[in-house]
């Protein structure tokens, strides 16, 4: 059976402002500069950013420095979704059977969106006691960097 797990985070910046970062390859870059400690490297195996693309994402040494393979299934620029699922190591190694993550950018007003984040599993029955590994906390923290960056470009008295 799939489970789901979802949170919302406030983004103070225009949703189309962040769907520029969360739905191209510079997403990539952005994680790997401002989050080193989640994600120390992004290396983009197949793809142009779209539908299919393939990367190898190797976690920072926040997170043991491991690799997984991920691959965009869905990515919808109209409705500003994006979803990515982990075909090769990370916690397919854990006795996952599925694991998939994704952000949906909603637009609140001119000013701010809401990041939707979400993850959806599927674990072995042998492996319940990995369970706490099916977690959001990435994801959070990524939308709060991101809040952080918006916040820290639009105001002048910051350094981007």
């Amino acid at each position: 059976m799939v489970s789901e797990i979802s949170d919302e985070t406030e983004i103070k910046a225009p949703a189309a402002k962040v769907w520029e970062l969360y739905g191209t390859l510079e997403f990539a870059k952005f994680l790997q500069l401002h989050l080193p400690n989640i994600i120390h490297k992004v290396e983009v195996l197949h793809g142009d950013g779209g539908e299919g693309t393939l990367l190898l994402v190797t976690f920072g040494s926040g997170l043991g420095g491991a690799s997984y393979k991920e691959k965009y299934v869905k990515i919808d620029n109209e409705k500003r979704i994006k979803i990515a699922e982990m075909v090769e190591g990370g916690h397919l190694d854990l006795g996952f059977t599925l694991y998939r993550f994704g952000f949906q950018i909603i637009e609140k007003n001119e000013e701010s969106c809401i990041v939707k984040s979400s993850v959806q599993y599927e674990l072995k029955e042998e492996a319940a006691a990995n369970i706490s590994f099916a977690t959001l906390q990435p994801l959070i923290t990524i939308a709060q960097a991101v809040n952080n960056y918006f916040l820290n470009t639009q105001n002048p008295k910051h350094d981007p």
